[in-house]
């Protein structure tokens, strides 16, 4: 895995990809992806990431959130 990780981020690093854009894509999907895995069941996430409820409440609810105006402005701007 370390090598794929490495693999990666070398893409990454040349493609001028900052260290906050980074963490928060990461972040953001590895919740996606354990939320899928438990079928979007909060407390098992939770669980399964080391992490508290809430937290995961609160991070779903912030890319909820960010997610939601661009959806707008997309729907906006192809009529």
């Amino acid at each position: 895995m370390r090598a794929r990780l490495e693999a990666l981020i070398d893409e990454m690093l040349d493609g001028h990809i900052l260290l906050a854009e980074a963490l928060n894509e990461f972040e953001k999907l590895y919740i996606k992806k354990a939320l899928n895995r438990n079928k979007s069941h909060l407390s098992k996430t939770a669980e399964a990431l080391g992490v508290h409820r809430n937290t995961i409440a609160k991070r779903v609810a912030f890319y909820q959130k960010q997610e939601r105006p661009v959806a707008r402005g997309a729907k906006a701007g192809s009529r």
